[in-house]
């Protein structure tokens, strides 16, 4: 039986879309034991992720414009080719500084995945059929927390942290075959004629003054920002303070991407009834208050792994709601320059993310108290700007 051509296109594009996540996910469970391979320290550790998150995000902001300029085809090309000549080098890394600066050049490559899927879904698809096709990317998206850490388990007890590198860079081989095989070009010559690196620095400088966009921008930022901090915090929180074993983490990390992906599959649906700003309002402000509980709780005192992994599930399923919408809000009134702004969407929000890790990396401890408060300044922060900027906004 063939697959239609808008699940065939969510499959590509929500796979091409996890390879970068997937470098990140799947290397989760391999964080402490790469700290005693690499004799370092725990903040050493975590500046490898922040490294790939900050090149993830910057990387994206030539891609966009580049995309516009030659087409979405090339410059995934390129950029699947560098991240998987990095994968097979951080493989090999004899030292913590090696992988901190081959990982800076993965998520370089990385970048050219993440914002070309979004700008393909804007080429196609505006409104409400945008949500459903966002959403179908988020579908396919979650097999990355999903499964990542659980292969990644799998592979660091066959062979090793190095294992994790070899794995991604097979990914990467991967979707070049996909991209070069299925996936249509959807930026005609015609729409690239007007396009030029000029007309892109001022495409940015119109987004960059266009604070209904980077409200939307940052309410998701602020949303990923808190989700970041997990990321770096929860290996050392759940594996050393909770005595999880990395199978383990896995199962617990696993929870909130099905959290996640569930809840986003109804973004369409919710949408639809509720109109898009009103279910971003209700998601973030819900999203506030369970992590202002969860927050309460440990600064009370309290200490439970079910606790923290209950409220944060909830909170996941949230983010579900919140992220994919304002991506669609954000993109709505750029259709023009859908590369550019899709690129610049996903560099504030990677930037955001990787200043939220670092911020809170200093007070790191493997204690949970300062990674709950880094996650629950994202949701409080994320609620003000909702606010600010949808206020007095319908729909």
């Amino acid at each position: 039986m063939s697959l239609s051509p808008v699940i065939r296109l969510a499959l590509i594009l929500g796979l091409l879309s996890a390879i970068g996540p997937f470098a990140i996910d799947m290397y989760l469970p391999a964080l402490p034991q790469i700290g005693s391979s690499l004799d370092a320290q725990v903040g050493a550790v975590q500046a490898s992720l922040t490294a790939f998150f900050l090149s993830l995000g910057l990387g994206q902001l030539l891609y966009g414009p580049v995309s516009d300029m030659l087409g979405r085809k090339p410059p995934l090309y390129f950029g699947l080719a560098v991240f998987l000549l990095a994968s097979l080098g951080c493989a090999l890394a004899p030292n913590i500084q090696t992988l901190i600066a081959l990982r800076l050049v993965q998520g370089l490559g990385a970048a050219a995945c993440m914002a070309i899927p979004r700008a393909i879904v804007r080429d196609l698809y505006t409104g409400y059929e945008a949500t459903r096709m966002m959403s179908l990317l988020m579908l396919v998206f979650s097999v990355s927390p999903i499964l990542a850490p659980l292969a990644g388990s799998g592979v660091i007890a066959l062979s090793s942290w190095r294992g994790v590198f070899w794995a991604v860079a097979v990914a990467a081989l991967l979707g070049l075959v996909a991209v070069f095989s299925v996936l249509q070009e959807t930026r005609d010559s015609k729409a690239r004629i007007n396009s030029s690196l000029g007309g892109a620095f001022n495409a940015y400088g119109v987004l960059l003054r266009d604070g209904h966009y980077l409200g939307l921008v940052f309410i998701g930022g602020c949303a990923l920002a808190g989700f970041f901090v997990y990321l770096a915090g929860s290996p050392f929180v759940l594996i050393n303070h909770y005595g999880l074993s990395s199978t383990q983490y896995s199962l617990a990390f696993a929870m909130n991407a099905i959290a996640f992906v569930g809840s986003s599959q109804f973004t369409g649906w919710l949408s639809q009834r509720l109109g898009l700003v009103r279910l971003v309002k209700m998601a973030a402000s819900a999203s506030g208050v369970v992590m202002s509980s969860l927050l309460l709780y440990y600064l009370l005192g309290g200490d439970s792994l079910t606790v923290l992994l209950s409220l944060y599930f909830i909170c996941s399923a949230l983010m579900g709601l919140v992220i994919p919408t304002t991506s669609v809000l954000a993109l709505e009134e750029h259709g023009a320059i859908a590369g550019t702004a899709s690129a610049l969407l996903g560099t504030l929000q990677m930037l955001s993310g990787a200043v939220a890790m670092q911020i809170v990396g200093l007070f790191s401890s493997g204690q949970p108290l300062p990674m709950v408060a880094g996650m629950a300044t994202g949701a409080l922060l994320g609620v003000a700007l909702t606010w600010i900027t949808l206020g007095k906004v319908r729909g």
